[in-house]
């Protein structure tokens, strides 16, 4: 084998090896990217079901990122008459709790599906008639 067989076998390798990281490097970016574009609603209060049934309304921010967080929130109690057994379903705005929370951190796994709360809905109506927007 020459000399000149020998530097551009070896060339090849380096030219090889280079392509290789650059497809790794790439592939790694685009992995760490793939899931980093936050969702954008076009209503004012979302709905979220979460995977242990709980479901809560709010205002949803970071939805498709790592860190959801939902403010503004309120969520559905459902009380029963004792004497006539009918039910009443009231809305009821978290933060009167002991801890008084003014938001959830909610873990993005546990997030079973998201949707807009209507603007004439029924929803949004209880929560303006509480003071949100």
């Amino acid at each position: 084998m020459s000399e000149n067989q020998r530097g551009v076998g070896v060339l090849q390798i380096v030219w090889t090896v280079a392509a290789l990281m650059i497809i790794v490097v790439g592939v790694v970016y685009l992995v760490a990217h793939r899931g980093g574009s936050d969702v954008k609603f076009q209503t004012p209060y979302q709905a979220v079901l979460l995977t242990n049934g709980s479901v809560y309304f709010g205002q949803l921010e970071g939805y498709g990122g790592a860190n959801p967080v939902l403010s503004k929130v309120y969520y559905i109690v459902t009380q029963t008459n004792t004497e006539t057994k009918q039910t009443n379903n009231i809305l009821v705005k978290r933060g009167k709790e002991l801890h008084e929370p003014d938001r959830m951190y909610i873990n993005p796994h546990q997030i079973l599906f998201v949707e807009p709360v209507g603007v004439n809905s029924k929803v949004a109506q209880l929560i303006k008639d509480q003071g949100g927007q």
